[in-house]
């Protein structure tokens, strides 16, 4: 009777399914707040400079996470290809994360060093010219746009408010850093770090 009755009131239906997710999302979520494995950041992991900052902002605004994930998973295929799996407490200054579940692009998670500046310009100007069997969409108008300094200091402003670690130094310093580079620097500076600091767990 009672689940006749729950079935029959949309307005009670939606408030225990409500109920239902809090309660499940509660006992997921809460647990990794208190963890300092997910709430420190592993050995050798630091904050953005203010150029791979930018670099990340163009990756998240281009989308390109809805091709390649930046998550290698605990499994021997994965780790074999991609390197060491990832920790919570290599992401800790992501916000949002780019763990992604897509890859028709290859997992960047370890793809800093891999390949020259150059390479990464030319194939981010035109893959097809590099890989040729790419569906990789070329992105030449990142080489025209300049990097946004006066945002750059403010989102480095805010992420300080927020818990990261960067210094008033760091943010004095940030406009200097970025004056002059273009997306496309910004987008490689970015590429280049990313799991530059874990090969050591190979």
């Amino acid at each position: 009777m009672r689940h006749e009755t729950v079935e029959k009131s949309l307005n009670l239906m939606m408030v225990l399914i409500v109920v239902a997710i809090s309660i499940g999302g509660l006992v997921e979520i809460v647990p990794l707040m208190m963890s300092s494995d997910a709430t420190e950041p592993d050995e050798g992991i630091s904050v953005y400079s203010p150029l791979r900052l930018a670099g990340r902002d163009v990756y998240v605004r281009e989308g390109c996470y809805n091709c390649h994930s930046q998550m290698v998973r605990p499994f021997r295929s994965e780790t074999e290809r991609y390197g060491p799996y990832t920790t919570a407490g290599e992401t800790v200054y992501d916000r949002p994360f780019q763990f992604g579940s897509k890859r028709t692009g290859p997992d960047l998670a370890r793809v800093g060093g891999r390949y020259s500046d150059e390479w990464q310009r030319l194939h981010l100007i035109d893959p097809r010219a590099l890989v040729p069997e790419s569906n990789m969409p070329a992105y030449p108008w990142l080489a025209e746009r300049e990097v946004d300094a006066d945002l750059i200091v403010a989102k480095m402003e805010t992420l300080q408010f927020l818990g990261d670690p960067y210094t008033d130094e760091q943010i004095a310093a940030a406009i200097g850093e970025v004056t002059g580079k273009s997306e496309l620097d910004a987008l490689i500076a970015y590429l280049q770090d990313l799991g530059t600091n874990r090969r050591s767990r190979r």
